[in-house]
């Protein structure tokens, strides 16, 4: 189970499913070619499998921080049927793995979904007696606000199923929080806009004595997009939003020392991004 300390906080990765996806054109990320990625040779061979398929990575972060233990998405979860899944339902040890990275469900103090997508939201609910309840019981559940209208305002069937199964019980428990895009949860954690893949998508900043890390969230899918930040999947809902976003960004975090983790990045997942000529790479 990978782990960075950061300061005071220690940050752990908790995996659901890590799959690589082939190309083809219809693929959510069109511009990423098998010929296109031999031109970042630093891809290979945590990133890209060697017949050029982007590997992808659905995991949770756990911030252990001074007074917080936090969950940042939730994932999938157990017993959802999915489209992304081919309506198949996941029966994972998600929880155990949880408990055994060293915060239990029952101790959790905060749960942030970056977005309200099927993957970043499963796990804040579990079936129990055949009703939806929420995993982290003893929890409260950040939304961005901005996020939440907008997910309220989206009509398709699946949609309505996610509210349904994965966000509403949350809310009739009580235990939502709709807040700003920069609300701040701890001296040491924050979140920060970082709109485009939605209206309301947020990352979350980590800082503590002098250093930093930001989980992406969706900001950006693969390592790929730091070396092409234009390059939008077919999941940004506003692509070109989300290119200007990533751009900055990429900028923004080039030749600094802030740990960058993506939260759909394979393993190792964190490292540095770095000048490359004109361009930027992704140093782990």
């Amino acid at each position: 189970m990978l782990s960075w300390q950061v300061g005071d906080v220690k940050i752990t990765r908790v995996v659901e499913l890590e799959v690589p996806i082939p190309y083809s054109e219809s693929s959510f990320l069109k511009q990423a070619s098998p010929e296109a990625l031999k031109s970042m040779p630093w891809l290979s061979p945590h990133f890209v499998t060697p017949e050029g398929a982007l590997i992808l990575s659905i995991h949770a972060l756990l911030v252990d921080a001074p007074g917080l233990k936090l969950v940042v998405d939730t994932c999938v979860g157990n017993d959802k049927h999915r489209a992304m899944l081919r309506g198949q339902a996941l029966h994972t040890d998600f929880l155990k793995h949880i408990a055994e990275a060293g915060i239990p469900r029952e101790e959790v103090d905060a749960v942030v979904c970056t977005h309200l997508h099927v993957d970043h939201v499963g796990w804040n609910t579990m079936l129990e007696g055949g009703k939806w309840v929420p995993t982290f019981p003893n929890a409260k559940y950040i939304i961005g606000k901005r996020e939440y209208e907008h997910r309220l305002s989206e009509s398709d069937a699946e949609a309505a199923q996610i509210m349904d199964d994965s966000i509403k019980p949350i809310f009739d428990a009580g235990l939502a929080q709709t807040v700003e895009m920069d609300h701040r949860i701890s001296p040491e954690v924050r979140l920060m806009p970082t709109t485009g893949h939605t209206p309301g998508h947020v990352s979350v900043v980590i800082e503590s004595k002098g250093e930093s890390a930001i989980i992406t969230g969706d900001m950006m899918h693969h390592p790929c997009q730091i070396g092409h930040p234009d390059w939008s999947s077919e999941f940004d809902g506003d692509k070109t939003a989300a290119a200007v976003t990533r751009n900055a960004m990429v900028k923004d975090w080039a030749d600094s020392p802030s740990l960058i983790i993506g939260t759909h990045f394979a393993a190792p997942t964190a490292g540095y991004i770095k000048r490359d000529g004109a361009s930027y790479r992704f140093e782990v």
